[in-house]
């Protein structure tokens, strides 16, 4: 993403758009092709996420949501690794260069990147006659030796997540005209929060120190609570047990599934929830709740680490094993 003495359209449209989101140092004002982040005696966690139209967002999605998902995506995965935002470099394949698409585009982007501490170092713009896609690598900082991996999680471990899940299958479901779409048809309330939950992540950032202090194992929900917690499992080498009346639900999804409108299924495999699963000992377990108390987010117990190396179970309130047909979203 650099702007030579003689721009080119390209160049014209990095320094339009994208330059004045670069004030870091370290990023040159784009005027280079590479850009310094300074580590300070830390650790450097890198993270890549990319949004495709299509596939992670909806073609008639406004380009501001896109731009905050695209970033918030790998914000999210930051903080599940206690990491604090240090920047982001940027790739972005468009098809054209319009100025009502890409001025509220860049607005957004500059905003969350001041908001959330990640400035933009650089990148790269290429034309493209297929959907749009915007591929984001992040870079976050911890402590020596402090970064909270998914291997780390024992048997008698706490699991707790962050937030509500499957709020954003829901949206999208309302977005592609579904059975939610149709169940919500008498409240747009719950239907724009839904929409809002698929379209704008709520990164868990002000949970990292927090999650790296306490948690044993910890990732982000982005493909679905039970596939994602089946990850986790297998990189400890471990098993769970899941109490499915614990997990922490929206009043809107919680009232779809007492209606019998969707099943608790679509809940637990459904992407984008970008909320914090992590892992806790039963002795570390209240003090992380406590914390995101202080800071007006809630983490809730779902179950717990078992040995072994099952799938992880998921039991209904009466104890009762669930068979899910489906654990996540897989892109292929």
């Amino acid at each position: 993403m650099t702007t030579p003495h003689n721009p080119s359209a390209e160049d014209s449209l990095i320094a339009r758009y994208f330059k004045p989101l670069a004030t870091d140092p370290g990023a040159f004002g784009l005027v280079d092709d590479a850009a310094i982040l300074s580590s300070s005696g830390d650790d450097i966690v890198v993270t890549t996420d990319a949004v495709v139209e299509g596939v992670h967002y909806l073609a008639t999605d406004p380009p501001d949501t896109i731009a905050r998902k695209a970033l918030r995506v790998n914000l999210s995965d930051l903080a599940a690794k206690g990491a604090a935002p240090a920047g982001f470099v940027l790739t972005l394949a468009l098809r054209g260069k319009e100025d009502a698409w890409l001025r509220p585009f860049a607005d957004a982007l500059g905003e969350d990147a001041e908001s959330f501490a990640c400035p933009l170092l650089g990148g790269d713009t290429v034309s493209t006659p297929g959907p749009q896609m915007i591929s984001i690598t992040a870079f976050g900082r911890v402590p020596r030796g402090r970064m909270v991996g998914r291997t780390g999680a024992r048997p008698g471990d706490v699991i707790l997540v962050t937030g509500t899940i499957g709020d954003a299958a829901l949206g999208l479901d309302v977005l592609t005209g579904g059975a939610v779409a149709t169940a919500l048809a008498p409240d747009p309330a719950a239907r724009d929060a839904l929409i809002s939950r698929y379209r704008i992540p709520q990164p868990r950032n002000v949970l990292a120190q927090s999650v790296r202090d306490h948690a044993t194992a910890a990732m982000d929900v982005s493909d679905g609570l039970a596939g994602d917690l089946t990850k986790l499992c297998a990189a400890s080498g471990v098993s769970a047990t899941v109490n499915v009346a614990s997990v922490p639900l929206s009043a809107a999804a919680a009232g779809l599934v007492a209606r019998s409108a969707i099943c608790v299924e679509t809940l637990l495999a459904g992407g984008d929830d970008y909320e914090v699963l992590c892992t806790v000992s039963s002795e570390q377990s209240d003090a992380l709740m406590e914390a995101g108390r202080a800071v007006g987010l809630a983490v809730t117990a779902i179950g717990t680490i078992v040995a072994g190396h099952e799938r992880p179970r998921f039991l209904d309130g009466q104890g009762q094993e669930l068979t899910l047909k489906r654990l996540s979203y897989s892109h292929f």
